[in-house]
């Protein structure tokens, strides 16, 4: 198959807008107070659009893919070099491994930050990238590749792809502090299965519950044929094992903060350094210990993905109507229900209902799937209570 052919054209592109918030109207009351007469028509006066909302655009010379439609930033190719990111902080501040090896620390091209997109990173750790140096050494990323997989969450109505082009995706949880929580692996494996990438289950701290009690939970997951490994980064159990499973991939550890991702990779590669930190014994919940996403180089061959901690996981892009076709379970019953937008919740003759009665869905991850459609984000059961019912 040959390659995308590409033309040159001058094309019309959005930037973001300046300003967004909207002018409200501060003292209200007072004026309703003053003038009752009017105050029917106050709401007309108010602007409904932020001052400046309307779109900013700017031509630019672009590479246009003519089968996909795609465009991108044109650029002077031989005075770039390639690279890939390897962690951004801010919106401007990137360090780049050029394919000599060799690290840059880069900014972002104007053009390139201010294109709308739904992301709220214009460039993100993972990404291929080319970019310019300059006589002091530091480099200007003037393009960035079309992303081969992502992961992704909700952010304040933007996407924030955490990072991007990986192939597979260590979920990292607990047996306790903090409480294990399969809503949200089970939103961690609708993310990574919309973004492209394998997901993998890790259950870590194996010391601080009971393995035997996890068999149902990591016979549901592997049934389902996603990899499951058990680890405890103390004693080294299953350590092993989770490195034959990152030689030679690109992996990243996700999860929330103090399930001890960090720990892991740490006892993967000694030596590593990364840092951590104990649970909070007051909320269970993690300390962030990892602030910036960054690749990491493994000795054994390829490279590691270290991210911060998540304690609620907003899928982004995701349909309600797409959440049946994530769990990978779910899609031989829903063409058995009756009506054709079946929400699986109270209609009659319900093919997921029916795969639920003869235990071919897991009520656990049913129960997952009614709590991400109705974007109930903040309650995440832990298994501990899930069994005390």
């Amino acid at each position: 198959m040959g390659a995308n052919k590409k033309k040159r054209q001058k094309v019309r592109v959005q930037f973001h807008k300046n300003r967004e918030a909207k002018a409200r109207i501060q003292n209200l009351t007072r004026k309703v107070e003053d003038d009752l007469h009017d105050a029917d028509l106050l709401a007309g006066q108010e602007r409904l659009t932020g001052k400046g909302h309307v779109s900013r655009y700017r031509t630019i010379i672009a590479e246009v893919d003519e089968t996909s439609g795609e465009a991108r930033i044109e650029v002077d190719l031989a005075r770039c070099q390639s690279g890939r990111v390897l962690s951004c902080i801010g919106s401007n501040n990137c360090r780049v491994q050029a394919a000599d090896g060799g690290i840059v620390n880069c900014s972002v091209r104007r053009v390139v930050r201010t294109l709308t997109r739904d992301a709220r990173s214009a460039v993100v750790a993972g990404d291929l990238v080319h970019f310019s140096l300059s006589d002091d050494g530091t480099g200007v990323i003037e393009r960035v590749e079309p992303r081969r997989t992502t992961l992704s969450r909700g952010s304040r109505r933007f996407a924030h792809v955490i990072v991007a082009n990986v192939d597979q995706a260590v979920i990292v949880t607990s047996t306790a502090e903090p409480h294990l929580k399969p809503a949200l692996i089970d939103r961690f494996l609708c993310s990574t299965g919309k973004g492209g990438i394998e997901g993998i289950v890790c259950i870590n701290k194996l010391d601080l519950g009971n393995a035997a009690g996890l068999q149902p939970l990591v016979g549901q997951y592997a049934q389902l044929g996603y990899r499951v490994v058990l680890t405890n980064a103390l004693t080294g159990e299953g350590i092993d094992v989770l490195r034959d499973m990152l030689i030679g991939r690109e992996t990243v550890f996700a999860g929330q903060s103090g399930v001890g991702k960090s720990s892991l990779l740490n006892a993967v590669q000694p030596g590593l350094g990364q840092r951590t930190a104990e649970v909070s014994e007051d909320s269970q919940k993690g300390r962030h210990t990892t602030r910036v996403t960054e690749l990491i180089a493994l000795q054994g061959g390829g490279w590691v993905v270290d991210t911060p901690g998540i304690r609620q996981l907003q899928l982004w892009d995701v349909q309600t109507e797409e959440v049946e076709g994530l769990f990978l379970e779910f899609r031989p019953f829903v063409t058995l229900c009756r009506f054709p937008d079946c929400s699986h919740t109270h209609e009659l003759d319900c093919g997921i209902k029916q795969g639920l009665a003869l235990g071919m869905i897991s009520p656990l991850r049913y129960e997952s799937f009614l709590r991400i459609t109705s974007g109930n984000e903040d309650s995440l059961f832990s298994f501990a209570d899930w069994n005390k019912r």
